[in-house]
């Protein structure tokens, strides 16, 4: 095996090619010191364009990718990794949700896999096997241009014929539809292990929001499931509502599992309980054979005489799932409209306390 790695320094991961650059988003800091001395140590993937983070051309592994921009940004750019030479992507997602930071405000995740350390440097852990080749690439939504550092380390060689590909893919409720379960994955067909799940939960209701359930339905699964969860503070770790008493929602942070963001109403614009939670099924990863007919939660709370309440929440979840095909049954891709959070960070532009923030 041979240790590669791919930067605005050295973008095609060629042996001897790292700082090179005379040119670069560093080239005027380092006009005194010249070639070698952090003359491109980033990008600036222009608005509404697509960036090509990496192209790889033969067998190998990507085993860590990090990565930072704006936190502006990290509901505005689409992450996308291709497989082999396929045409459609394995990876669709947005940035932020990727790194399990889907609500563009910064929490500490320490978890085997996802790391997102102060202030915004997002890491990934997942193995990324390709057989012939690997492209990842950033697609910039919004109207403005944003600044990116990144670099993908990979592993050249090796027999990944048997390995599976790693896919992800987004979905958001936005508002559940009433009385209807939110879908993280559906008909995918193939045989691999269901690994991870990522949810930015916004609460639109007063009260209890996570009693419901997680379902996975296996192959030949159709009616019924063959794994079914007992609540959702329950299938990401928790317990009691996420209630240490005295203090309230709690945020944890753990190897496999956690709820490492609670974002509180302020009492102005941030009038709504939103939440990040993960699980990743790495100790304990989800087989099937022949496919995933469908992954979904419930949102439930509760109502008089101690009856469950449907709710409608904005939900948006990240699945993680390895398989045996490169392509598969996927979304519609994430947009600039599905992807946008308001964080109620500023006052409207009609208000006496100024314009929006950009």
């Amino acid at each position: 095996m041979q240790t590669r790695s791919i930067s605005p320094e050295n973008f095609d991961g060629s042996v001897g090619g790292g700082g090179r650059a005379t040119e670069g988003t560093g080239a005027e800091a380092a006009r005194d010191l010249g070639q070698g001395w952090k003359v491109s140590p980033s990008v600036d993937v222009k608005a509404g364009e697509t960036f090509t983070l990496a192209d790889i051309d033969s067998a190998g592994v990507i085993t860590h990718i990090w990565i930072t921009t704006h936190t502006d940004h990290w509901r505005q750019l689409v992450l996308r990794a291709y497989w082999d030479g396929a045409e459609e992507p394995a990876v669709e997602v947005p940035y932020g949700d990727f790194f399990a930071s889907g609500w563009g405000r910064f929490a500490q995740v320490d978890s085997q896999m996802i790391a997102a350390n102060p202030h915004g440097g997002f890491n990934s852990y997942w193995p990324m096997p390709f057989r012939e080749g690997a492209v990842l690439t950033l697609e910039n939504t919004s109207d403005q241009d944003a600044r990116v550092y990144y670099q993908v380390t990979y592993e050249l060689g090796g027999d990944h014929s048997e390995d599976a590909y790693f896919h992800a893919q987004w979905r958001r409720s936005n508002p559940l539809e009433a009385a209807t379960p939110h879908v993280l994955l559906e008909g995918v067909e193939g045989q691999g292990q269901y690994v991870g799940t990522y949810i930015a939960w916004g609460v639109n209701s007063n009260g209890w929001w996570g009693e419901g359930e997680i379902k996975f339905y296996l192959d030949d699964d159709r009616e019924f499931p063959t794994i079914a969860g007992t609540g959702t503070e329950d299938y990401f770790g928790g317990a009691w509502n996420f209630d240490v008493p005295g203090e309230g929602y709690t945020a944890f942070s753990t190897p496999y599992l956690g709820m490492p963001q609670v974002i509180r109403p302020d009492g102005l614009y941030i009038s709504q309980q939103r939440f990040g939670m993960y699980r990743w099924h790495v100790a304990d990863p989800i087989h099937f054979t022949t496919g995933l007919p469908r992954v979904d939660i419930q949102a439930l709370g509760w109502k008089s005489a101690g009856r469950y309440l449907p709710l409608r929440d904005d939900i948006a979840s990240t699945a993680i799932f390895y398989l045996d095909r490169p392509v598969t049954v996927r979304p519609e891709a994430p947009s600039f409209e599905a992807m946008e959070i308001h964080l109620g960070a500023g006052a409207g532009p009609h208000s006496p306390a100024g314009p929006a923030r950009r």
